[in-house]
């Protein structure tokens, strides 16, 4: 075939690169950054042959020059060629399969379709071409039928002898014929879907990269950074060869072994800890409530402190409720109700804030504490106490004195659960803890900036061998939560619970595992410098704004704990902050529309402006979510938080060069000052925030 060209290998100035196509082609070709990236595969355009798409198995995916003057079809045709050729290559020597290849880059291609952004979607409305017709049918396609579809094999010009679609087959493909970036939202609930015209979910952004936003959300939540993800979807290869190879349940469960013991290398954890995978930080505290009913026959009480600044589901996950309308597993279920098998408990709340806002003293919240678990001890009730080691604001309590205070109690039965899902800590810290007897609760996708919902709890040897030991079983209501293996295959305790794997769970904790293993190879030295320096311009930066107001006062650590090793965790790394606007805060949906603003572009609405005020307003910056929060002691208001990601310092440690280092974490000290200028652009066009 001749006039055939690799794609990147050439630009004419066809219709294609006018002026007015360049800035469309160009967010079309970052989509396909998601794409996966195959070894030795060529893309190759023929302008003899314009309307020629030819799949050339373990070598090459021929496109005509048709196809590429609409670039949504290219990608999607494309997308659909390299992942056949990835199921190809994990075919290993049962190269007959074809079919398999088929109807799993078919499968792919569908979710993918759905994926891209409404406006996308629309440019292929009435495109008349097989595949594109295929993949827009709504009603899912039986294995049946699509075998009998020649134009697919058409493709490849592969006649397969084996038209059979093997019963081994389907858990591989309703797990892994999947895009990553669906099985990074996949296995949480609703609120990991994305909207359809800015491709994000309900904490701002996305489950594949977005690297033109600037990013400092770790508070909340964070998109996937491409180097994670890249990472991600390379394993989901990975797995798709080994369970043609080895069986689906045993390439699963020996990736989630992996994946336990890699966290565990991680923090350098004994290997007698347990790790449970959960799909969100909720989640995992309904597994602890779950846990401190089977081990204890006493009556319970849930005492949680910083009960406003956890997640607004903790409490009702602790009691054995739903928190959502859906489960982790897709389970329709009513939000409020009991979860069949849960023992009702008491729930005590110790919030941070006083009945007018005001933030409590250490001593006052130590008080309060110890009252409440003395007073508790005395009804003969077993404790369960939660405290709180980074919240949402950046807050501790109680204090190491309390907790030895504890000791005084008499007969006291106390299990005590750390709340790390802000994850601030190093792995000194963690293992003191478990060193304890106490149960942490982390995340990989806050500090660390691993997709949402990735949460875990560590459980010590004694609470381990505790459970392994008791022969009572966890509530019926679970079933509908987890799967069997999410739990450690020593306790019997979950051998009711369902049978599956959560993949979404799973990918996601892999993507965060990838962040930390970068993060911790970032000498010491420097890294810790490298926090100082973007920890304190932060803190300063918001000081010389007269139109925020910091809430955390003229401190910078968190004083409950006290070190004379620097840490992560005795350094403030989350900013919050009111927002004011001649001299007055605004209300709580002004700060919400601000914070929505900014992480949009705006710049249409400066179209006469400068361009520095164009490119200002064009910026995308994505900070922590609001946080109700009172102002002074009637006003209602809201904080937005600035926070200190391990990206900061790993993306700066990128090229392993000191001088080079400190340049890119100026880089990103200069970002922060562009999130500021943009939240003064919005606050000077009022207009903006009342749309």
């Amino acid at each position: 075939m001749t006039n055939n060209i690799l794609i990147e290998d050439q630009y004419k100035r066809t219709s294609l690169f006018e002026k007015e196509n360049v800035n469309y082609l160009v967010r079309v070709l970052k989509r396909f950054n998601t794409v996966p990236k195959i070894n030795n595969i060529n893309i190759i355009t023929s302008t003899s042959v314009p309307d020629v798409f030819k799949i050339v198995p373990n070598k090459s995916i021929i496109i005509g020059s048709l196809f590429l003057n609409e670039p949504v079809l290219a990608l999607v045709y494309l997308r659909y060629g390299i992942e056949w050729q990835l199921w190809y290559k994990a075919l290993s020597d049962e190269k007959d399969d074809t079919v398999l290849c088929d109807i799993a880059a078919l499968e792919v291609t569908r979710i993918f379709y759905k994926l891209l952004p409404k406006d996308d979607r629309e440019k292929l409305k009435d495109l008349d071409y097989f595949l594109i017709n295929l993949i827009k049918n709504d009603k899912d396609l039986d294995t049946e039928s699509l075998l009998k579809h020649e134009e697919l094999q058409a493709f490849h010009g592969l006649n397969s002898a084996n038209k059979v679609f093997q019963e081994s087959w389907k858990p591989i493909v309703e797990n892994l014929a999947k895009p990553t970036e669906y099985l990074l939202m996949s296995g949480g609930d609703l609120r990991l879907n994305i909207d359809e015209i800015d491709l994000l979910n309900k904490y701002g952004c996305r489950p594949f990269p977005r690297p033109d936003a600037f990013t400092f959300a770790s508070s909340t939540a964070t998109s996937v950074s491409n180097f994670a993800f890249d990472k991600t979807d390379k394993v989901r290869s990975i797995l798709i060869k080994n369970s043609l190879k080895n069986g689906f349940k045993k390439a699963t469960i020996e990736f989630s072994e992996l994946l336990k013991n890699n966290l565990k290398k991680i923090f350098k954890l004994n290997d007698e800890c347990e790790i449970i995978f959960s799909p969100s930080g909720t989640d995992s505290s309904l597994q602890i409530a779950a846990i401190t009913q089977i081990i204890s026959d006493k009556d319970i009480t849930h005492i949680l402190v910083a009960s406003d600044e956890t997640g607004s589901g903790v409490p009702s996950a602790l009691k054995g409720c739903h928190f959502e309308n859906t489960t982790a597993l897709n389970y329709p279920v009513k939000k409020g109700d009991k979860i069949e098998g849960f023992r009702d408990i008491d729930l005590i709340k110790i919030p941070f804030r006083d009945e007018n806002g005001q933030l409590k003293s250490s001593l006052q919240l130590d008080n309060e504490v110890f009252n409440a678990i003395s007073k508790t001890n005395e009804l003969g009730r077993h404790v369960v106490l939660h405290i709180m080691d980074q919240s949402k604001l950046g807050y501790q309590s109680p204090s190491e004195k309390t907790i030895e205070n504890l000791n005084s109690l008499e007969n006291l039965s106390m299990q005590i659960i750390v709340d790390g899902s802000q994850l601030r800590l190093d792995p000194k810290e963690i293992q003191n803890y478990l060193n304890k007897g106490y149960i942490v609760t982390i995340t990989g996708s806050k500090y660390f900036t691993g997709p949402p919902y990735s949460g875990a709890l560590i459980l010590p040897k004694n609470v381990s061998q505790l459970i392994h030991s008791v022969k009572n079983k966890l509530p019926e209501g679970l079933t509908k939560y987890y799967n069997h293996s999410d739990w450690p295959k020593s306790w019997c305790c979950s051998n009711d619970l369902s049978d599956g794997y959560n993949y979404g769970s799973y990918m996601r904790w892999n993507a965060a595992i990838v962040e930390m293993d970068r993060y911790y190879k970032t000498p010491i030295l420097y890294r810790n410098m490298g926090i100082e320096m973007f920890c304190n311009f932060v803190e300063d930066s918001i000081h010389e704004a007269a139109f925020l107001e910091p809430i955390y006062g003229d401190e910078t650590k968190t004083n409950s704990y006290n070190s004379k090793e620097f840490g992560i965790r005795n350094i403030r790394t989350i900013f919050p902050f009111f927002i004011l606007k001649d001299n007055k805060v605004l209300s709580v949906d002004h700060v919400k529309k601000l914070y929505v603003l900014l992480n949009s572009d705006l710049s249409n609405h400066f179209e006469d402006s400068p361009l520095e005020i164009i490119r200002l307003a064009a910026q995308k910056c994505h900070i922590g979510q609001a946080v109700n929060v009172k102002y002074g002691n009637d006003f209602q208001s809201a904080v937005l938080r600035i926070s200190l990601g391990a990206r900061v310092i790993s993306e700066s440690w990128i090229n392993r060069d000191i001088s080079i280092y400190f340049r890119n974490i100026e880089t990103q000290m200069n970002q922060i000052t562009v999130i500021i200028k943009k939240i003064d652009l919005i606050l000077n066009h009022p207009e903006l925030l009342n749309e």
